[in-house]
């Protein structure tokens, strides 16, 4: 086994685990409004505590990993994971305060942001390895650890197990991915030409970029935050059968992730981002305005695989040129993260006024613009696609081949 192909595995658990944790602690959202006794607005702004704490670390994680290395910092990041989650736990169950468990959440956020972006800069340096494309296959991967983490809190949660107990378990669980980053690739000497973190706010191209991805971040995010609620307010439903539709929108963005490399290599990133951003439009309005559980059912499935490909070809975008990766990821990651940062309590606001279910029109909204904006994360001139890289061998020797720095198309 190459050195290439040990990184990629242990990034492939990275994701894993850090979609596992993310899960497990959203999964048990319902749960933390009833056991805090809290209206939407007021869980809006207490899943926004979580939020402001991976905004406030995003900035500085791609200038940890240029000082440290990218496994440094997904170790820190998991433990403080354990952490975060442990305590989250223990303020809904032990303590019943709300000011505990926005600790443990800010820390969680603080932990989870920096592995993220982290996680991301090593996938883009295998990948570029590989010399083919796989990060969407990273982005499955954290999203099966997703599907498991719902799994396990559709169990729990109908087995009437405490969120202290659960949540514990599950920062144990994370831990596992400390030994795994010993199988990442030696830090890469930063090239002289590389420039300042600072200078990666200035690129109009990375800056649309971010905004791209923050709307593909909000599509995502709404789900995490309130679709198991939009399902027990708006139908109905029993909080087990909420849960399981949570779960059934991470399994299909999982497998819009697992598909997705192969269409992005046929067709390109732009044509393929517009399509799963229609559809996700398309998948929120039959949730919210389908009169028959078919079609409610058939929503949530189509806003999963619209969700899908957004947050990794945004990262890969962000990723084209290898020196400034690790600024420009940062950069996209800290503007995406805002979703997560606004989404919750202008969501929890709206939602207070017309209904949990009717909030998640904004999101389709906001999916309208989005659809064009998706032109910017195009390859550069001086970069190139794993589609057009495809395209070229197709065509044969005779093509014009693309630079090496090539990137192609988010737990």
């Amino acid at each position: 086994m190459t050195v290439v192909t040990r990184a990629r595995n242990a990034v492939s658990v990275a994701f894993v685990l850090n979609g596992f944790g993310f899960a497990s602690l959203f999964s048990r959202v319902p749960d933390i409004r009833a056991g805090l006794a809290l209206d939407n607005s007021e869980l809006g702004l207490l899943l926004l505590v979580g939020a402001l704490g991976s905004v406030l670390a995003l900035p500085t994680a791609g200038a940890l990993v240029r000082r440290t290395s990218a496994a440094a910092v997904v170790r820190a990041g998991a433990a403080l994971a354990g952490v975060g989650l442990a305590l989250a736990g223990v303020g809904v169950d032990l303590a019943g305060t709300a000011v505990a468990t926005a600790a443990g959440l800010f820390v969680y956020g603080v932990a989870t942001g920096v592995w993220d972006v982290a996680m991301n800069i090593e996938g883009a340096a295998v990948e570029r390895g590989l010399r083919r494309s796989i990060m969407p296959r990273f982005h499955a991967g954290w999203s099966l650890g997703s599907v498991s983490g719902a799994g396990l809190g559709v169990l729990v949660t109908a087995l009437g197990v405490p969120m202290a107990g659960h949540l514990a378990l599950v920062a144990v669980l994370v831990l596992a991915v400390l030994p795994v980053t010993r199988a990442f690739l030696p830090a890469a000497p930063q090239e002289g030409h590389s420039g300042s973190a600072a200078s990666a706010w200035r690129e109009p191209r990375t800056l649309a970029i971010g905004l791209m991805v923050m709307a593909f971040a909000l599509t995502e995010g709404a789900a995490n935050d309130w679709l198991a609620l939009a399902l027990i307010d708006g139908y109905d439903a029993p909080r087990w059968l909420g849960v399981l539709g949570f779960a059934a929108f991470v399994v299909a963005m999982t497998t819009g992730r697992l598909l997705g490399t192969v269409v992005l290599d046929r067709h390109g990133r732009v044509p393929v981002l517009r399509g799963t951003a229609l559809l996700a439009l398309v998948g929120l309005l039959l949730l919210v305005l389908g009169p028959h559980p078919v079609l409610v059912a058939l929503g949530v499935v189509a806003w999963g695989l619209g969700a899908s490909l957004g947050f990794p070809v945004g990262m890969s975008a962000g990723a084209d040129d290898p020196a400034r990766a690790a600024a420009r990821v940062s950069v996209v990651s800290t503007i995406g993260y805002t979703a997560f940062l606004a989404g919750p309590p202008v969501l929890g606001f709206v939602g207070d006024r017309v209904g949990t279910l009717e909030s998640l029109l904004v999101v389709a909204v906001l999916l309208v613009p989005t659809v064009v904006l998706v032109s910017v994360a195009a390859p550069p001139p001086a970069e190139g696609d794993p589609a057009q890289q495809v395209s070229a061998r197709r065509r044969g020797p005779t093509a014009r081949r693309p630079a090496r720095g090539w990137r192609g198309g988010r737990g």
